[in-house]
């Protein structure tokens, strides 16, 4: 009986977690769109454009600081509710928004919100499965990710087109429902309840991620965060754009989004099951490669059947990519410290998602070429991989989780 309400109870965690990955990932896909509409409608430069990704993810670097930490010392469960709550009401009130400067006011709190969530739920998640099946559900986690950015292209697509980029703002602010609901009920991490738990403060956490014990692990996750982030920032924001100023009609443009985005599923999938069967480290080098060759296809392709073909590509292996990173990430840490690591991984990656939208922003107004600028994604994705190479570990468990660990997580999943 205790094992099916512990799988129960798991499986509620899972589905919360995700649902609030689906409404983050809808907000970040919609806000792609939305850039690539007001560029006309308020008649933004690329350089401002540039800016409403980036501005957002100043916030998220703050929010995973500050929720990752927290999550280490007053519970996974209230600051994954709080950030969820956050991040809708700034949703909400960025409908509303009647200038540019206020939009990004706005933007910052929506990312404060986001980045705190999405470590702290993926902690959650890590915490309450063996460690031998970490990684598959961590990766699966993730693939909510690929619901979100799905339903923000149909939603650009079908909705925008009648109501306006707002309303697609409106539908976002919906996760403040999530919130209330994940008030009631909601078990906290076994790991965090475990009795005689260290108490540490923040301070204590941040040294130990670079104590001999997790020094190179930790260098090699902030590295890898912030290519992946750079490259997946830069391309995936501004690919309506892209297509936009490459020529196609914004609906049509939109369109073209959908159907490339329908391939993230697929890459999260197959991800999630090879990190269990042959490991993450090869997982990540192998898509992080085919990553690079796509984001170069897509760059240099001069025919729309070759640009929907490699931008297809580009989102099955880099949503693989960023499925098996948070994996990898978890793993690196033991629980008394895996909020505080995956918050502050999370956090360098900002650094490479506020400079990706920037970069591209900037490249494109100074008219550098696309393919110069896909060139620049296909050498940091490289870049990433061969850093996971020199410096990372293959983490997989093949067994039954130790002794220190299974008292906690045995048969929850």
């Amino acid at each position: 009986m205790g094992s099916v309400v512990k799988t129960l109870s798991f499986r509620r965690i899972f589905v919360v977690a995700g649902l609030s990955w689906v409404f983050d990932a809808m907000d970040v896909g919609l806000i792609s769109f939305i850039a690539a509409a007001l560029m006309g409608e308020w008649q933004l430069t690329p350089q401002e454009t540039g800016w409403i990704g980036s501005v957002n993810a100043i916030g998220m670097m703050i929010g995973a600081i500050v929720a990752g930490s927290l999550a280490d010392r007053i519970g996974r469960n209230k600051v994954l509710m709080f950030t969820v709550l956050l991040f809708s009401i700034a949703s909400g009130a960025s409908a509303l928004a009647p200038t540019f400067a206020v939009l990004l006011v706005l933007r910052f709190f929506i990312g404060l919100g986001l980045g705190g969530e999405l470590p702290v739920a993926s902690t959650l998640v890590a915490d309450n499965v063996p460690a031998h099946k970490r990684g598959r559900m961590v990766v699966l986690l993730e693939s909510f990710w690929a619901v979100g950015w799905i339903l923000s292209a149909v939603i650009a697509y079908f909705i925008m087109p009648i109501f306006g980029w707002r309303s697609a703002l409106v539908i976002g602010a919906l996760p403040a429902l999530l919130a209330i609901y994940m008030r009631w009920g909601l078990p906290e991490s076994p790991a965090f309840q475990a009795p005689g738990r260290p108490k540490t403060t923040m301070l204590q956490n941040l040294k130990a991620l670079w104590s001999p014990k997790y020094a190179r692990p930790t260098a090699m996750l902030w590295i890898l965060w912030i290519f992946v982030m750079f490259c997946y920032h830069g391309m995936f924001l501004w690919l309506p754009s892209v297509l936009v100023i490459k020529g196609f009609g914004l609906i049509k443009s939109f369109g073209y989004v959908l159907l490339m985005t329908l391939t993230q599923l697929p890459g999260f999938y197959s991800a999630a099951w090879l990190v269990e069967k042959v490991g993450r480290k090869f997982v990540l080098i192998t898509y992080l490669v085919m990553s690079a060759i796509s984001a170069y296809f897509f760059g240099t392709a001069e025919t729309l059947p070759v640009l929907i073909a490699a931008g297809m590509a580009l989102s099955f292996f880099y949503l693989g990519v960023t499925g098996t990173t948070y994996a990898y990430t978890t793993d690196q840490y033991e629980s008394d410290i895996r909020g505080t690591g995956s918050g502050y991984a999370n956090a360098a990656g900002r650094i490479g998602a506020i400079a990706g939208p920037l970069a591209v922003g900037y490249l494109v107004a100074a008219k550098v070429s696309f393919t110069a600028i896909f060139t620049l994604f296909f050498i940091a994705s490289m870049l990433a991989a061969i850093n996971v190479l020199l410096l990372g570990k293959e983490t997989r468990v093949k067994e039954e989780p130790d002794h220190k660990e299974a008292a906690l997580v045995q048969e929850n999943a």
